[in-house]
């Protein structure tokens, strides 16, 4: 979409789930903005018989000490192994949206306690 993820709308999303639905494939690597990665691989996780691993740098890759090509190494290893589903692909492990938040002071995705677990 070449958007900053801050601009991405509800529209946009649905967009990008229309579009990975209609792909013929089932192993799908999207990279984002880490600021609203979450919301969209949350609405990704609806799509069935798709591995759909989102994953982008926290640090741009025009910084010398960039992730970018760690994560995209993780996101490949991933979309390979996974059952289907949406996953977040971030800081050297993989994560549910559902149970994912950016933390903007740590810089870096973090697993969110709950008390009831996933529904399925």
């Amino acid at each position: 979409m070449a958007k900053d993820s801050l601009d991405l709308t509800d529209e946009d999303r649905t967009a990008i789930h229309d579009c990975v639905t209609a792909l013929n494939c089932s192993h799908i690597i999207i990279t984002h903005g880490t600021d609203t990665m979450v919301q969209t691989a949350t609405r990704l996780l609806a799509i069935p018989d798709k591995t759909i691993v989102i994953t982008r740098a926290m640090q741009p890759v025009r910084f010398q000490n960039t992730d970018a090509v760690f994560n995209i190494g993780m996101a490949i290893g991933a979309c390979s192994a996974l059952p289907p589903g949406g996953y977040i692909a971030m800081n050297g492990a993989i994560f549910d949206p559902r149970r994912t938040q950016k933390n903007q002071a740590k810089l870096c995705f973090e697993e969110i306690s709950m008390d009831s677990p996933i529904d399925e």
